[in-house]
């Protein structure tokens, strides 16, 4: 292997790595709060990369308009999915806010199936992004490049506005003791739609680069990356913004680690996420820099 190949792989694990880690924090969040794995995620990124294609090609209208409007219309549907399934089962055994997480998937998946057909549609071509830079005698497309860079400014931000802010201070209340928050006069309603309009800004930002880097669209192309971008969230520490995006690194470059050096095992990509998850339950069910947490009685 020469070192420009090397270099290539690389580049690509830390990108790959950057666009789980996106999602992951959605997950994590959404878990700090509510203590709910919020399975639908992966489909709120699903339906993002939708409201792309039909923004810039339904429309024809510029990728910069595009973005805005698929950053309302994402942050739309994920407060309108806990509006409606969550908001309801709220004092509900977490069992059924589970199921109901789950029927909010497979309702996201086939909607999409039945509003833009099973067949797949190619992402809108955003020239900024699919632009191919040489580096070091690498070539790199500029998604590739600044994927990383959209990441940590993300992560950054979101550690200031849970840190530094009011509505943050809120936040982590609510993660730290549900009920007692909301006896200390804390907007718990406010708290968790703010939790979402984060959750899925972040899953819409994802999706535009997604779609750049792997540009064909299908109403099932949520559900892979949704459920390794929660593995990225547990090995990281669940609850933890930080180690999601730790996490979310370590799972993008161990595939295509894998897939350099062992090539022979190419089709079993997917199942590296899996046994990574398996290992961390049995050795450190935490996470990586997740807290362990004693239930009260």
């Amino acid at each position: 292997m020469t070192l420009e190949t090397f270099l290539q792989q690389l580049a690509n694990g830390i990108s790959l790595g950057s666009l789980y880690s996106l999602i992951a924090i959605g997950y994590t969040m959404v878990y700090g709060i509510l203590r709910l794995i919020n399975f639908a995620h992966g489909d709120i990124f699903m339906m993002a990369a939708y409201f792309m294609v039909f923004g810039m090609v339904n429309f024809s209208l510029p990728w910069y308009i595009s973005i805005i409007i698929v950053l309302i219309a994402t942050i739309a549907l994920g407060v309108l999915l806990e509006r409606v399934a969550y908001k309801p089962l709220r004092d509900a055994p977490r069992m059924s806010i589970m199921i109901s997480a789950i029927g909010a998937s497979f309702l996201l998946e086939n909607l999409a199936t039945y509003l833009f057909t099973g067949v797949p549609k190619g992402f809108p071509d955003i020239t900024f992004l699919t632009n191919s830079v040489t580096i070091a005698g690498v070539s790199l497309s500029v998604a590739t490049i600044i994927t990383p860079v959209v990441t940590i400014v993300c992560l950054f931000l979101v550690l200031f506005i849970t840190n530094k802010t009011k509505i943050g201070m809120a936040m982590r209340a609510v993660s730290k003791d549900f009920e007692t928050a909301r006896l200390m006069g804390i907007k718990i309603n406010r708290v968790i739609s703010t939790t979402f309009i984060i959750g899925s800004s972040l899953a819409a930002v994802g999706a535009v680069l997604w779609g750049s880097k792997y540009p064909s669209i299908i109403p099932l192309m949520g559900v892979m990356p949704g459920l390794k971008c929660f593995i990225a969230a547990v090995l990281g520490g669940i609850g933890n913004t930080t180690g999601a995006v730790l996490g979310g690194f370590i799972l993008g470059m161990a595939e295509i680690m894998l897939v350099t050096f062992l090539p022979a095992l190419t089709g079993y990509r997917d199942a590296i996420a899996f046994i990574i998850l398996i290992v961390v339950l049995l050795v450190k069910p935490t996470g990586l820099l997740g807290e362990k947490v004693t239930d009260k009685v």
